[in-house]
């Protein structure tokens, strides 16, 4: 008697709802997955861009039609137990962003640590017993100078590079490499050797310069990263532009060594102020600049007194360094001190890339709440290693797309407006509709004739649309 049961397998082979527009826009990841996953990865990738509040595989398969698809395990592997290799998919990442928005030139990467890509960390909130990475970080939205709050959840290190978008009339910071950083508590359960969050931070940028080996990187980081071990790290293969301790020990270069001269060589000179110390100092010469997006994006006229100078701390490599203190006119801004190892670059340069860093925050803000960062709930180790990247990753593919249709005749990516909100430019929320827009149209449908009112799609594409309307959080 003939089963009425169907195989897994079988189904997870039936042709899939993915639009064809999205297997053009993949093609450069096509090498990176194996053909089975490829065609589950197409229709994960689809259903986290169109799906609304949680960005989960159930929720994917839903949006995308196949919620009474049997082979549904299928998909779950493809993060759990599937076999490719993220840093591969990283560099692609990163070259098709650089082939899009600058394919020439110097390349500025923010580190963001974040505990849950300037170099930042960021902390994704989760909780549970089988989460064996996640630690107690100190949370940076509701801790405060006089008040440290905990956090429980894994800590995350992103790259970002920070490009130009031509539609948006502004800089992005998109993601390509993001990392884990386990609390030490998973490392001495694992019987492995600890990583600070900057000794991953020093990894991750030396295989960013790895991948671009011809050309100059501009690190920005925060004040976590302003370390002398990192900059003596770095400093050979990229440009390093962070804070700087406004008490910091600073010393001038190492006068040269005399002829017959016994012992070892100086490694610094004479103590110099410190940036402090040249703050209060009457004879400090100071020098007007205009940071083009200062703090809050305004243009603000700032006083500047910069110089070169040995950064020593005892034990560690002396690092030579420009720094840059910077004080506020107006006071609104309390007195800061920046540093560079590219002893050639303004003052004006500097305060510039670091600025830039700013566009990180937003990178993570436009995540949460488009991409549904954090509301996944992946519990084995492998698909955790790979969700929050994937999703990271997702917002610089999206951008990229959405230059391809701004670039189209018909210009597809417009700022949403309204009586009350006279919007400008486009923003990531403009980007991901066009795209949007762009998936849920079926083949055919465009070639509709101008004038009708109504169009025909398909039943099933209706019951889609319906389903995920009426169930969006």
């Amino acid at each position: 008697m003939p089963s009425h049961r169907t195989n897994p397998d079988v189904a997870a082979r039936r042709p899939s709802p993915t639009p064809p527009v999205l297997a053009g826009w993949l093609a450069p990841f096509r090498a990176c997955f194996s053909a089975p996953v490829w065609s589950r990865v197409l229709v994960l990738v689809a259903g986290a861009v169109l799906a609304p509040g949680k960005r989960t595989v159930s929720l994917a398969l839903r949006v995308m039609g196949l919620e009474t698809n049997p082979g549904f395990s299928r998909y779950h592997e493809v993060l759990n137990r599937a076999r490719w290799d993220g840093r591969t998919v990283a560099r692609t990442l990163l070259m098709q962003v650089l082939g899009t928005f600058l394919p020439a030139g110097e390349v500025v990467i923010g580190v963001k640590p974040r505990g849950l890509p300037d170099i930042d960390d960021t902390i994704e909130r989760r909780w549970g017993i089988r989460i064996k990475a996640r630690g107690l970080y100190r949370d940076p939205v509701r801790s405060s100078r006089g008040r440290f709050v905990h956090a429980s959840g894994l800590r995350w290190l992103s790259l970002m590079v920070m490009v130009p978008i031509p539609w948006a009339g502004r800089r992005w910071a998109l993601p390509f490499l993001t990392i884990l950083a386990p609390s030490e508590r998973w490392s001495s359960e694992q019987g492995r050797r600890h990583k600070t969050v900057v000794d991953w931070a020093r990894q991750a940028v030396l295989q960013a310069k790895r991948w671009l080996p011809d050309r100059r990187l501009v690190v920005v980081a925060d004040a976590g990263f302003s370390g002398v071990g990192l900059i003596a790290a770095l400093r050979r293969h990229v440009c390093l532009a962070t804070r700087l301790r406004i008490d910091a020990s600073l010393f001038a270069p190492a006068p040269p060594r005399q002829p017959g001269q016994m012992g070892r060589p100086r490694l610094k000179g004479k103590r110099l102020p410190a940036p402090k110390a040249a703050l209060a100092d009457p004879n400090t010469v100071w020098s007007r600049v205009t940071v083009a997006e200062w703090y809050g994006g305004r243009s603000r006229e700032l006083e500047v007194a910069s110089d070169t100078a040995i950064w020593y701390y005892s034990g560690l490599p002396p690092a030579p360094i420009r720094w840059v203190l910077v004080r506020d006119p107006s006071g609104e801004s309390e007195s800061q001190a920046f540093l560079s190892t590219d002893l050639a670059a303004t003052p004006e340069r500097i305060l510039g890339w670091f600025v830039s860093r700013w566009r990180m925050e937003t990178a993570f803000q436009e995540v949460r709440a488009h991409l549904g960062v954090e509301t996944q709930r992946q519990w084995s180790d492998l698909a955790i290693l790979r969700t929050t990247p994937a999703l990271l990753g997702l917002f610089s593919l999206v951008a990229v797309w959405a230059d391809e249709l701004a670039r189209a005749p018909i210009g597809a990516v417009r700022p949403r407006t309204a009586a009350w909100y006279d919007k400008r430019e486009p923003t990531f929320s403009d980007a991901i509709a066009a795209v949007r827009r762009a998936l849920w149209r079926p083949p055919g449908l465009s070639m509709s004739h101008r004038g009708m009112e109504t169009v025909e799609i398909s039943t099933a594409l209706l019951q889609r649309l319906t389903d995920t309307l009426c169930h969006a959080a």
